[in-house]
């Protein structure tokens, strides 16, 4: 059965995107579990096997059915466009203990004998040193698993919302959400998202939040129950050379034309991408990546424009042409 977001008149005007480091961290270790996610991550996989060999994530994955309730208050949307870590573990453990137990204890009762383990157990009595238990295994996971990739995975996800913004401005809201995935339809009033379960729920003024991620890939994810504004979550754009080094891609007859370093950024800049995120990725001083980004940009092969704090450079024509050998 599919699941259906219904739309009303005041729908249309909150609709927003928004990126999550919470949620990203979320998914990443549900992705440890789960081969059929591994996929465009092996390389990651590969990287942090040790260091992820050092985090108990059994509480988390208790929580983490394949089919059933996940509970909202570990992985709520985000409150704002560009919520830091800290911002969002924050209002998780700020959550109210027993709307907690109440969400837990549903998310257990998907897996079998997960209400009577010892986990189930203790955190069913006492719902208070439960919220604290998952927001410090969430905030270790981060440490470990996400933060040291961050700027890379945020200037993905960044790039994403930026497109899709633009998409927004040049179809409508009713074309663009088809787009997002090919799993989602609309009617003109109801968003369809065709999967396995069933839900539904009328968005009821509180308009929707659109929201990219690298580690949910393959899945699009809806379901998020009142008082939690609606949200679909959906694959971003460029997922499939997030982990590849661009050092590997750089073709050598840019590098005789631009330089080792300068052919290197421009190759990098697959999506938008910030002087921050591109410093991180290529193991260059940011200093170096501004001024490389400064001549590409004056010789018309690179376009640069303000998102939130950032400023992402995007390659023009001619940049992508020789980029890409063509």
């Amino acid at each position: 059965m599919p699941s259906l977001l219904r739309f009303g008149e005041d729908d249309f005007l909150r609709c927003r995107f928004a990126v999550s480091p919470l949620w990203e961290t979320q998914e990443a270790v549900r992705t440890l579990k789960r081969p059929d996610r591994h996929g465009y991550h092996a390389p990651w996989l590969r990287r942090i096997r040790t260091a992820a060999a050092g985090l108990d994530l059994a509480p988390l994955w208790l929580l983490m059915p394949r089919r059933g309730h996940s509970p909202d208050w570990l992985g709520p949307p985000p409150v704002g466009p560009a919520a830091t870590f800290e911002e969002e573990i924050a209002a998780v453990r700020a959550s109210d203990p027993e709307a907690a137990r109440e969400d837990t204890a549903r998310a257990l009762a998907c897996t079998p004998g997960a209400t009577e383990s010892a986990y189930g157990r203790a955190w069913l009595a006492d719902p208070a040193r439960m919220v604290r238990e998952l927001a410090d295994a969430l905030e270790e996971a981060w440490r470990v698993l996400v933060e040291p990739d961050w700027l890379r995975l945020r200037a993905l996800l960044e790039a994403d919302v930026a497109f899709h913004s633009r998409r927004l401005a040049e179809v409508g809201l009713g074309r663009l959400l088809p787009e997002l995935d090919g799993r989602l339809s609309w009617n003109g009033r109801t968003l369809t998202l065709a999967l396995h379960g069933e839900y539904a729920r009328d968005l009821g003024g509180q308009g929707l939040v659109l929201m990219p991620s690298v580690f949910s890939w393959p899945d699009v994810i809806t379901g998020f129950e009142a008082p939690w504004q609606p949200t679909v979550v959906y694959p971003a754009r460029g997922i499939a050379g997030l982990w590849t080094e661009p050092g590997a891609r750089v073709p050598e007859a840019l590098v005789r034309l631009l330089g080792r370093n300068r052919a290197a950024v421009l190759a990098a800049l697959d999506e938008p991408a910030s002087t921050s995120a591109l410093a991180h990725r290529l193991g260059l001083a940011a200093s170096s990546v501004s001024a490389h980004l400064t001549v590409l940009r004056a010789a018309g092969l690179l376009t640069a424009r303000r998102y939130g704090h950032q400023v992402l450079y995007e390659r023009t024509p001619l940049g992508l042409a020789l980029a890409s050998g063509g």
